[in-house]
């Protein structure tokens, strides 16, 4: 399936469904990014849920916590919380983990909003890779893989099906990474490392191939979890002020829908179609509904690229967290 611009826009004056309800009574939320926009939106709903806990993972702790008295004032939730999470930092990201981890906390859902836009020139974190690849991709995969065996241990401990959510882009379906790096024995670092870049481009192109890796990791992962009692899918992302960045004002008063309105799918996702959630297994969900992801992704040549972008990522995942082999080993063979 492709995705013309014209239909993007169409899709923006679709009426969205009523958010999604259900009960989160003792049961464990984590939301990346959610302070600002679609992540904080989100959060909001889920805290009309009763949730046993709603974590917010932010990168900014004020804002976080800022974040967290407006949810308290606006829901009278009164069991969510602010954890310190960037993304641009792996050892952020291991540190987060491990605190999750000796707090023995169940973990019902986790979603991955957290993100950033490439600049046309290319910025580096202090780990050495292009920012946004690290933030999209490096990191969120890496938090999920890290959180993979407490989301498996609450399904069985408490007969649940936990989920887990990956927010990515419509913009995947205009994305095809560069035959160079398809060829690469080492993609990641090919694409994204400062000392093996052999592509500087920056900007939309880049922004729509992290966001196509995305996709790319929840079929990887949700193949090798070989219907375990955990769904893992992938959200068309629909707050689109970044998108809006890359377009003139005519596309800007095109895109009609609100970050709240947006917020409804991610949070579908994680807690709606109870009684189908089988369907939503390694799935692409935009507008509350499973679609086709692109050409690409559904192609042999990206079937190829899938499983090599997974085994590339769990060998620069290993070299951060060794855990992260022994988790594949244990829980994704």
């Amino acid at each position: 399936m492709q995705l013309s611009l014209w239909a993007l826009i169409k899709d923006q004056w679709t009426t969205v469904p009523p958010v999604a309800k259900a009960d989160l009574k003792d049961k464990t939320v984590i939301v990346t990014g959610a302070n600002v926009g679609l992540g904080f939106e989100a959060a909001k709903h889920f805290a009309r849920m009763n949730p046993g806990k709603l974590i917010l993972a932010c990168r900014n702790k004020e804002k976080g916590e800022a974040a967290v008295n407006a949810i308290k004032q606006e829901t009278g939730c009164d069991t969510v919380e602010v954890w310190s999470l960037d993304l641009q930092s792996f050892a952020s990201v291991k540190s987060f983990a491990e605190k999750f981890e000796e707090e023995g906390n169940r973990l019902d859902i986790l979603v991955e909003n957290a993100g950033t836009l490439p600049t046309n020139k290319l910025k580096f974190t202090a780990d050495g890779w292009e920012t946004s690849v690290q933030t999209n991709d490096l990191s969120t995969s890496l938090l999920a893989l890290l959180l993979l065996p407490r989301l498996l241990d609450t399904a069985e401990k408490f007969n649940t099906a936990p989920r887990l959510v990956v927010l990515t882009s419509e913009t995947h379906y205009w994305s095809k990474p560069d035959k160079r790096i398809l060829d690469s024995p080492n993609p990641f670092n090919q694409y994204a490392h400062k000392d093996h870049l052999i592509s500087r481009k920056g900007g939309f192109d880049r922004y729509t191939v992290t966001k196509l890796l995305n996709i790319l990791f929840v079929r990887a992962l949700d193949e090798r979890l070989h219907r375990k009692p955990l769904i893992v899918n992938a959200v068309f992302r629909r707050d689109l002020k970044g998108i809006r960045r890359f377009f003139d004002r005519l596309m800007e008063l095109s895109l009609a829908r609100t970050t709240e309105e947006g917020s409804r799918v991610p949070v579908w996702a994680a807690v709606g179609a109870e009684e189908k959630k089988d369907q939503l297994r390694g799935a692409y969900i935009s507008l509350m509904k499973v679609e086709e992801p692109s050409d690409f992704v559904v192609s042999a040549e990206g079937k190829a690229a899938q499983e090599k972008f997974w085994n590339n990522l769990i060998e620069e995942l290993n070299q951060v967290e060794p855990k992260v082999s022994q988790i594949v080993s244990q829980y994704l063979s």
